[in-house]
């Protein structure tokens, strides 16, 4: 069996080493986190692995994980490539979204085969996120053999593997961002707008949340087109001008926000066909009137 040792063993190293130990995918070797404890912990977590509080202490591995912050792997990997434990030929990736495998260049010049692998899922828990990872897309781009075995590595514990150009990484990131992180500051958003309604936030969830999933479930089952509802794909252009008064009295900028969303509404709401065009058109003043720049 592979030996996989892992630098930062955070939220996505824990989960994915747990994962991979409990597949026997990899045998878990080393874990190096910023403090001793800090590893001890997450070794524990994982069921498996050596805390060590030292580079240098590190035992030669078929492969090494770096799943630290995305402003922290540059200088991780010069630092493990000084303390020359890496073999020739191991498998060193790292787990950003955002930096391709050229991040890590000073290993690959050192005999090193490099690639990123970034799992397309939240892990603000990382026993849940290990425990619902099956189906879970996975992007990633690097050196051919690399990639190989962390392909069979993903799809080992029910994940899938999708291939990326390591140029757009940061355009394909941001889109990740707007799926999740995004999607939990829109929730604020209709939070506070259900507050300003005399609505208290334990009974507003209750309102928003099967609106939000069953809007999901209609855009996985219709596409974005088709799943459009609302004043917008209507073409109630009265409606949307009533509630952009209406929130910009309460909160100028979740009312440019309303009209940014609505422009993209908008786009949808043309291809869809069924709204009168007209009306469309007076949407359209109506939302680029409140937009900001």
């Amino acid at each position: 069996m592979l030996t996989l040792s892992v630098i930062g063993a955070g939220r996505v190293g824990k989960a994915l080493c747990c994962l991979w130990r409990r597949q026997g995918v990899f045998a878990i070797g080393g874990v190096l986190n910023r403090t001793l404890e800090s590893a001890q912990a997450a070794a524990s977590f994982i069921g498996a692995g050596r805390p060590v509080e030292d580079w240098a202490r590190l035992e030669p591995a078929d492969l090494y994980m770096l799943s630290v912050p995305d402003d922290a792997i540059e200088a991780c990997a010069e630092r493990l490539r000084a303390a020359a434990v890496v073999p020739r030929g191991a498998i060193v990736f790292h787990c950003s979204g955002s930096k391709s495998s050229s991040v890590l260049a000073p290993l690959e010049a050192a005999g090193a085969q490099v690639a990123s692998l970034h799992p397309v899922k939240s892990f603000a828990d990382p026993g849940r996120a290990a425990e619902s990872f099956a189906g879970t897309e996975c992007a990633l781009e690097g050196d051919p053999e690399a990639c190989a075995v962390l392909e069979t590595a993903i799809e080992r514990c029910g994940g899938r593997v999708f291939r990326i150009d390591a140029e757009q990484k940061l355009v394909y990131h941001a889109a990740t961002v707007f799926a999740s992180n995004y999607v939990v500051a829109l929730i604020e958003v209709v939070l506070r707008c259900f507050e300003h309604a005399g609505i208290g936030a334990d009974r507003a969830l209750s309102i928003a949340l099967p609106l939000v999933r069953g809007t999901i479930e209609n855009i996985a089952g219709l596409g974005t087109v088709d799943a459009l509802t609302g004043p917008i794909a209507r073409g109630d252009s009265a409606l949307v001008g009533d509630q952009l008064r209406a929130l910009a009295g309460h909160d100028p900028e979740i009312a440019a926000l309303y009209a940014r969303l609505g422009l993209h509404a908008l786009d949808l709401s043309r291809r869809q066909g069924s709204a009168d065009a007209a009306a469309l058109e007076r949407i359209a003043e109506r939302l680029r009137t409140e937009a900001v720049p």
